[in-house]
């Protein structure tokens, strides 16, 4: 019988600092994640200095962890894939260079990852990918919408040109006073309130697919600005729901239309918005009567930053023979159609 593949995933591209081990491209063995949101929360964001430290403080925690659960030695492994980018360059440096030093000391192959495509391989922890396929990326720093045509193939036919949908979820939380991350407590209090308040979508011109929400997150606050000054309140929930549909509007329609005009097989939800409710309800409820089109949403626990799925996306880079040698550093404007 052949050996089973295990590939070793580390991810320390933002606020966790995460390594995992997946077997035969498919099958998590071991996932540990440490978080950071605690030490951020009272900032109202990821500060980057901090987030390196606690990268450097957790890192060899984190591996001694996952080895343990996957009741293996670094010998073991097949390769050890890492996200070299995009992220914070600080907290990117603390996984490359923990990489690196694993790979030199047990002679085990490197391979570099993008963090989006990560997010996008999540899915196939959930099942096998099927193309053509189109993957909608929402989360903090990105929204995107991107054709695959093979494994490994990315063509980026839509992108934010301003603010990525996650970070007016925060912008806008932290309009109302909520705390850090905003994107959950936004959600929550969607769910609430009613969406009465007419918000504008920005659909730009004919035929693009590409997403602006800067106009929308102004709008959210001049409109708590000018109820202020005459004195009036603005139900929060209502704020929430009225925002959060303006968001999932777009997105929606978006990834639907494209669907259909790229006659994909499946349809990819990824990323940390991925975990949003209110997106995951009306993306169902969308693609529902598309019969022919199969809509996979990822668990919420590999919604959020993790290393399994750079190691799903690593299994992939590694049959396919890309190897990264020891002059990999992290690219924190890494492009994931190189």
């Amino acid at each position: 019988m052949s050996k089973d593949q295990l590939i070793m995933g580390i991810e320390t591209s933002c606020d966790e600092t995460a390594v995992a081990i997946i077997k035969n491209g498919r099958e998590i063995v071991a996932n540990v994640v440490a978080s950071q949101i605690e030490s951020h929360k009272r900032f109202g964001g990821v500060v980057p200095e901090i987030a390196s430290r606690h990268h450097v403080e957790q890192i060899t925690i984190v591996l001694e962890e996952a080895i343990r659960q996957a009741g293996i030695t670094f010998k073991d492994l097949d390769a050890i894939s890492v996200t070299e980018g995009p992220g914070l360059v600080g907290a990117l440096l603390i996984g490359v260079n923990a990489a690196k030093a694993i790979a030199f000391a047990h002679n085990i192959p490197l391979v570099g990852v993008h963090h989006i495509a990560g997010h996008i391989y999540a899915n196939r922890l959930v099942t096998e990918l099927r193309f053509p396929l189109l993957a909608l990326v929402v989360s903090g720093g990105h929204t995107e919408l991107v054709y695959m045509k093979e494994h490994g193939d990315f063509v980026v036919i839509g992108e934010t040109r301003d603010d990525a949908a996650g970070e007016a979820y925060d912008k806008v939380a932290r309009t109302l006073n909520l705390p850090y991350p905003g994107g959950p407590h936004i959600d929550r209090l969607a769910h609430e309130g009613e969406p009465i308040i007419d918000l504008p979508r920005a659909w730009l011109e004919e035929g693009s697919y590409d997403f602006s929400f800067s106009g929308l997150k102004s709008a959210v606050i001049n409109a708590v600005h000018n109820a202020e000054q005459r004195g009036e309140v603005i139900v929060p929930e209502n704020l929430a729901a009225s925002f959060q549909q303006s968001v999932v509007d777009v997105l929606v329609t978006k990834a639907v239309k494209a669907a259909k005009e790229y006659e994909v097989k499946q349809v990819l939800l990824a990323g940390g918005v991925a975990a949003n409710k209110g997106l995951r309800t009306a993306l169902t409820a969308a693609f529902q009567p598309l019969s022919d089109i199969e809509l996979v949403i990822p668990p919420l626990s590999l919604c959020t930053d993790n290393a399994a799925m750079i190691a799903a996306v690593g299994s992939i880079l590694y049959e396919k023979g890309k190897r990264s040698d020891l002059s990999l550093n992290a690219n924190p404007g890494l492009d994931i159609t190189i």
